[in-house]
């Protein structure tokens, strides 16, 4: 079984639309942990909208918070203290996919971050980098945080149009598997995420 933990450079790099591709790819469950603000929708309910197939279950968050921030600002405008006890995986016996906030190193609370969430749930790691002035830094620092952690990545996905200089950089640099590549795409819909899903089930071997 595959049990996977998605992570991404920073915010809005795509983690959530590969988190649906992957969902799709696989038929898995979906879990999404902690979600911070939750209008105009949230990341389960997209993911939710864009998967198709009848096996997928989706498992409600631990902590659904209003504010869209950081998840340690955001529970602590509540009155809450997230805690790393509060997090067990869900009692599946499908293929699972674990949705993360942000980056790997936003603060649950103090002392506790979304690379210690991944840890104590000892799931492989896919991470999603975008290209942006800065993003090699980016993905080299999630990668090297991951494997300090003794993380192991299951494959790093490339979103957005090709940028070949880049992207063999980072190949050469760190080895890790490379996943199908997502581009940006001008609409986000189910076909898309199935279209995308079919080149990953062939990724996995399926």
């Amino acid at each position: 079984m595959e049990r996977l933990f998605i992570t991404g450079i920073g915010t809005d790099v795509g983690k959530t639309f590969v988190s649906a591709i992957l969902t799709e790819a696989l038929q898995a469950d979906y879990w999404k942990p902690v979600q911070a603000g939750l209008t105009p929708t949230t990341d389960a309910a997209t993911v939710r909208e864009l998967v198709q197939n009848p096996v997928s279950h989706f498992w409600p968050e631990r902590y659904r918070l209003q504010l869209p921030a950081s998840p340690h600002a955001a529970a602590a405008a509540e009155g809450i203290t997230l805690r790393p006890t509060d997090f067990q995986l869900p009692a599946t016996n499908n293929h699972l996919l674990v949705e993360g906030a942000g980056g790997l190193l936003v603060p649950l609370a103090p002392g506790f971050l979304i690379a210690d969430l991944a840890q104590q749930l000892a799931l492989d790691v896919v991470v999603v980098s975008r290209n942006y002035l800065g993003s090699i830094n980016h993905t080299l620092l999630t990668l090297e945080a991951l494997q300090a952690r003794g993380l192991r990545v299951r494959g790093l996905v490339f979103n957005g149009e090709p940028t070949p200089a880049t992207e063999e950089f980072i190949t050469a640099h760190t080895g890790v598997p490379i996943m199908p590549r997502v581009l940006q795409e001008p609409e986000v819909t189910p076909a898309v995420v199935s279209r995308y899903a079919a080149e990953f089930r062939a990724w996995f071997g399926l």
